[in-house]
């Protein structure tokens, strides 16, 4: 059974507690590290500016304390193999629905089980249903 090192687990305790539950579950069946959590407003702005979000500071899930989002991808890290990205999203997503906990998929945003008609693809990340009214502070 895998679990997370100290960085992936410094990264999730930055999350919401809900999504802290579910990664606890599902790295105990698919090893993964965490990439992301709370993001500050450099963080933010540099995620932006590169290309890597299409949120400004304020506008993302990562921005908040707690975080409502995280960054999370199969371990050993491979950031050309979407295949098993996509096959990690569907254990997240269906580990997390049955937890009761609902999350939306940097590959599928509009739930819709459709990928290709995805126009920014985030594989990595996972949001709570809902962030906006979740919200708390930004950091």
């Amino acid at each position: 059974m895998a679990e997370f090192g100290k960085s992936s687990t410094k990264k999730l305790l930055t999350a919401h507690p809900d999504l802290q539950r579910v990664f606890q579950q599902v790295v105990k069946n698919f090893d993964c590290s965490v990439i992301c959590g709370n993001r500050n407003a450099a963080a933010q702005n540099l995620a932006f500016t590169s290309g890597k979000s299409k949120a400004s500071y304020g506008n993302s899930p990562h921005n908040f304390s707690p975080a409502l989002a995280v960054d999370v991808i199969p371990y050993p890290l491979d950031w050309h193999d979407s295949e098993r990205m996509i096959y990690f999203a569907g254990v997240v997503v269906a580990t997390a629905r049955a937890m009761g906990i609902e999350l939306k998929w940097g590959g599928d945003w509009d739930r819709d089980t459709h990928l290709s008609d995805n126009r920014f693809d985030d594989f990595p990340h996972f949001e709570l249903v809902g962030w906006r009214d979740i919200k708390g502070e930004t950091t």
